[in-house]
C-alpha cells in the first residue's frame, strides 16, 4: 500500500522536537471519564492477565457493539494517557474498549518466572480468544512495545487469522528490536533508558524473592542500556540465546509481509525511540494489506497536536481508520 511520509500533523510551537512532543503528553496530559472494570484472566501456565474493560453499556454481558483490544508500551499499563485517550474516544463513538496489562504491569508482580516482552503473543491470543466469546467485530490497537506484539500476532496467523479480527492500527512501532535499542544507547535517550530500567529492575528484584534459584539479581549491577537488561533478563526468562536471538525472532519487521487484514503503522519520523530500520517504506509499497504513515514530526507516542483540545491527532487518525468500512 502507498506509504505517506507527509500529512497534516503539525505539533505547536512550543514543543519543537521529537522528545518535547514525547514527554510532554506523557506527563501532563490528563484524560476524564474512564472508569474501568477489572476481570482477571487465568493463563495456562498457571498466572494471570488483568483486563481492564470500558463499556459502552457497563450492565451488558453480551453486545452487538464492536470491541478495541489495546495493548500498552514498555513498562505501560492501562491508565497511561495514550491508551485512556483512545478508550474515551473509542466509548464515545460507540465501540467497547477492553485494555489489557501485561503480565506484572497492573500492580501486582505476576506467579511465573516469565514476564511480559515484546514478542509474547500467546499472552495476546489468549485474552483475544476470552473477548471472542461474546465479541463478533474486533479491532487491535498498539503501542510501541505492544504495536510490535500486535503487527507480530497478524503476521503469524496470517491467512488463520480468526475471523472476528478485522482491522488493526499500531503507534510508534519498534518494527527493528535491534535497532532501536541501539538507538536507545545515544546519549540523548539517557533519560528514556534510565527511566525504564529503573522500573524494570525494580520487578527483577521483586520476582527473585519468589524465584532465587531462576534470578541472578547480581547481574542488575551490570545494566547500562535497555540491551543489557535484555541480555542478562529478557532472553534468559524467556528462552532465547541473548539480546540479539530476542530481537531477531520477535521484531515485526519480519512478519508484516503476512498480515491479511488492513493494518495501519504509524510512526513519526522524530521519534527518539525509532532506527531507520523501523521506516520500511520499500517494502511497505509492496504489501497489499499494510498502511504506513510517516509523519515528519510527533515523537514516540505522543501526537498533541496544534489547537489541541481534549483529542490527539493520531486518536482521530485511528478513529478514521478502524471505522471506515
Amino acid at each position: 500500500m502507498p506509504v505517506v511520509k507527509h500529512s497534516d500533523y503539525q505539533p505547536p510551537l512550543w514543543l519543537p522536537n521529537g522528545h518535547f512532543q514525547t514527554i510532554y503528553p506523557s506527563l501532563f496530559r490528563k484524560v476524564d471519564g474512564i472508569s474501568y472494570q477489572r476481570v482477571r484472566l487465568s493463563t495456562p501456565d498457571h498466572d494471570f492477565l488483568d483486563l481492564d474493560w470500558s463499556k459502552v453499556n457497563p450492565h451488558e454481558t453480551h453486545s452487538q457493539r464492536p470491541l478495541l483490544i489495546l495493548s500498552h508500551g514498555l513498562e505501560g499499563d492501562s491508565t497511561r494517557q495514550y491508551i485512556t485517550g483512545m478508550v474515551r474516544l473509542f466509548n464515545r463513538h460507540q465501540f467497547d474498549c477492553l485494555a489489557w496489562n501485561f503480565r506484572s504491569c497492573s500492580g501486582e508482580i505476576n506467579k511465573q518466572v516469565r514476564f511480559y516482552h515484546s514478542g509474547a503473543t500467546d499472552d495476546l491470543d489468549l485474552v483475544i480468544k476470552y473477548a471472542a466469546q461474546k465479541y463478533k467485530e474486533i479491532y487491535l490497537m498498539g503501542f510501541s512495545l505492544g504495536g510490535n506484539l500486535t503487527l507480530k500476532y497478524l503476521g503469524e496467523n496470517g491467512e488463520n487469522l480468526r475471523p472476528e479480527i478485522k482491522k488493526a492500527v499500531t503507534f510508534s512501532v519498534p518494527l527493528h528490536l535491534s535497532g532501536s535499542s541501539s538507538k536507545m544507547e545515544s546519549w540523548q535517550d539517557w533519560v528514556y533508558t534510565r527511566r525504564f530500567n529503573k522500573t524494570l529492575t525494580k520487578k527483577i528484584q521483586e520476582k527473585a524473592v519468589y524465584f532465587p534459584e531462576n534470578i541472578n539479581t547480581t547481574n542488575l549491577s551490570k545494566i547500562r542500556t535497555l540491551r543489557d537488561f535484555d541480555n542478562y533478563y529478557t532472553s534468559q526468562l524467556h528462552g532465547f540465546k541473548d539480546a540479539e536471538d530476542y530481537y531477531q525472532k520477535n521484531s515485526s519487521l519480519y512478519f508484516i509481509e503476512k498480515i491479511q487484514i488492513p493494518t495501519l503503522i504509524i510512526n513519526a519520523q522524530n521519534d527518539p525511540f525509532l532506527s531507520k530500520e523501523c521506516f520500511p517504506f520499500d517494502k511497505v509499497n509492496r504489501l497489499e494489506k499494510v498502511f504506513f504513515q510517516a509523519p515528519e514530526k510527533g515523537g514516540h507516542c505522543g501526537f498533541m497536536q496544534k489547537g489541541y483540545e481534549e483529542t490527539l491527532w493520531s486518536e482521530y487518525q485511528a478513529l478514521g481508520f478502524l471505522s471506515k468500512h
